[in-house]
Parts: C-alpha cells; structure tokens; sequence
C-alpha cells in the first residue's frame, strides 16, 4: 500500500470530500445580467462588465435577437491551491435576449464607462407610438 502525501488547505480538503473542483466555476463561461429598457425612440440595454477591457466583446443583432459575448482573462498567476476563495469571473461569456420590439440594429450604438456597457438600439418605425387624431361623425363644419 502506498500513501500519497497531500498539502493541506481548506480548499482541497472540501474538494476531497465533495469529489469535484469547487473552483472550477471561477474559470468557465459565465452569463452578465441585462438589463432593458426604452425611452421614446431607443431601446437601451445596458449590462455590468467590471474590469473586462471592451475590445474584448462582440455585440451583434439579428432578427431582433441581442448578443453580447466576450472573454475576460486572468490578469495574474496564482495557482488555485493557494486561493482561499475565488469569486471573481475569468473566462468567456455570452448572453442572447430576444428584443421585445422591432429595431434598427444597423443603427445601433454602445459605449463602456465605468464598468458598465450600454448598447442604444433605435426603435423601428412601426415599433414607435403612433399618435391618432380622433374625426368626429355626424357633425357638420360650420
């Protein structure tokens, strides 16, 4: 029988009681949080991408159907036996929303300050208010 000398931290402890890579996660595709709103001519979407550089992401619109996809890498090594807890996303991502109302994708426009990319989607003609003068009957003009 032959015995296998392990370093012990917190981490590999739990991952040989789990049996799995409890950090495995930290380096996988993750998917940002949207939101969406609109005001009179724009659909806006805006999503939070903290410390991923915006030359890094790729936005698309296709038949009404958003995506914004990316890769954040590491900026440091240290291997993950040294991490007492890892939170903070490295990998690639990748989010697709079916837009709620038709817009002019060609159009579009996005900017990145602070963290947060904001991408401003005009609204298709027959996706704006229509505004209905209403004709009254019966009565004559004078």
């Amino acid at each position: 029988m032959t015995r296998e000398i392990m370093r012990f931290t917190p981490a590999t402890d739990i991952e040989r009681f789990f049996g799995e890579d409890l950090f495995s996660f930290a380096t996988q595709s993750f998917t940002p949080a949207i939101d969406v709103y609109q005001d009179n001519d724009n659909l806006i979407v805006e999503t939070s991408l903290p410390s991923i550089d915006p030359e890094n992401v790729d936005i698309s619109v296709e038949n009404d159907v958003l995506t914004i996809s990316g890769e954040t890498k590491e900026k440091k090594e240290v291997k993950k036996e040294d991490f007492y807890r890892k939170e903070i996303r490295e990998g690639s991502f990748s989010r697709s929303v079916i837009l709620p109302l038709g817009v002019k994708g060609q159009d579009a426009e996005a900017e990145y300050e602070n963290g947060i990319l904001k991408i401003i989607l005009p609204k298709a003609e027959e996706a704006k208010p229509k505004k209905i003068a209403v004709k009254l009957k019966g009565k004559k003009k004078k």
